[in-house]
């Protein structure tokens, strides 16, 4: 393992990748780029039978530059580091500083490994590896690149600490698409390992970092939001985002008639009804949906409401009917 301590004084834990997994990634990837070769050469040279000798040799050495030289390059740029062999063997190149990579260190690795690995068969790129403390070939010295090893145990890697519940969802509006992944990556880094930062300048870190992202975003830091919970909400918000668009919404399907919904197991046919007979006639009932229309008030012998009680029985004045649903209030006296 090895540590590098950034300019706020903060450690990053860079695993370098070791002579036997950086060995096999380039194998990989010498043998990917040597099959594209062969296929483009075996192409040319039947496409350009009719040149010239000169035109044939020209197009020969633009065809090795362009699939042996610009491949790798355009393959490290545009995956930030990972090429084939590195993907299969779970390497990354990154940067001195632990950031993604830019066509220009790509360019530089590229450029020198032509000489350290195709024409030196990778004798060079061997000696230089086994003498650099971290494992380093001359193109990563100059590019100031390094091979790191990307799959790590799930024990030892940083945890994000969740922002506080009252921020939950509270970032759902802000513009992230143009923050940068150098800045993701430091917030990340700096929110793992903030419990072993100095308070202070913790503290200083993470305001600088907010300050950052809110220039990014567009949106200042809300009034009264510690910078720290601001990062982590911001980023759960974003972790948020990229389940939503691998996974969907994940709301649940609507269930089918009879069943369940599909997100909760297999639906369940409706059992049908059982058959009436014919001599019997069916009676309509009053379902809960469609609720009877109100009686008229009762009438009087002489045309006026009547009185609720018998008068034969000397029970007197109206009495509350006792199937009337409670409204969660007491009557009044």
């Amino acid at each position: 393992m090895s540590e590098l301590v950034t300019g706020e004084a903060v450690a990053l834990e860079l695993r370098p990748a070791r002579l036997p997994s950086r060995t096999l990634a380039i194998l990989l990837d010498v043998a990917v780029a040597v099959v594209v070769y062969v296929a483009v050469m075996v192409a040319l040279v039947l496409s350009t039978a009719s040149l010239d000798e000169a035109a044939q040799i020209a197009v020969s050495i633009a065809a090795f530059l362009l699939v042996l030289v610009g491949g790798p390059i355009a393959v490290e740029t545009l995956s930030h580091g990972r090429s084939l062999g590195k993907m299969a063997v779970g390497l990354r190149v990154v940067r001195d500083d632990g950031g993604p990579i830019r066509f220009r260190h790509a360019l530089v690795r590229g450029a020198i490994g032509v000489v350290e690995i195709l024409l030196t068969l990778g004798v060079v790129a061997v000696i230089a590896s086994l003498v650099s403390a971290r494992g380093r070939r001359i193109g990563d010295v100059f590019a100031g690149t390094l091979v790191v090893r990307e799959r790590v145990p799930a024990a030892r890697t940083g945890f994000v600490p969740p922002p506080p519940p009252w921020l939950a969802g509270r970032f759902s509006g802000l513009d992230l698409s143009s923050v940068p992944d150098d800045l993701w990556l430091a917030i990340r880094q700096y929110l793992t390992r903030m419990r072993q930062l100095d308070p202070q300048v913790g503290w200083a870190m993470a305001a600088r970092l907010a300050t950052d992202l809110a220039d990014r975003t567009g949106t200042p830091v809300p009034h009264g939001v510690v910078p720290a919970a601001y990062l982590a909400a911001v980023v759960q918000e974003r972790q948020a985002r990229e389940v939503r668009r691998t996974f969907g919404n994940g709301t649940p399907t609507a269930a089918p008639a009879g069943g369940v919904p599909a997100a909760y197991g297999p639906p369940v046919s409706p059992v049908p009804p059982a058959p009436v007979p014919a001599h019997v006639v069916p009676v309509p009932t009053a379902t809960a949906a469609e609720p009877s229309a109100p009686l008229p008030p009762p009438h009087g012998p002489t045309g006026g409401p009547a009185v609720s009680g018998d008068a034969s029985s000397g029970s007197s004045g109206a009495t509350a009917p006792t199937d009337r649903p409670s409204s969660g209030f007491a009557p009044p006296a």
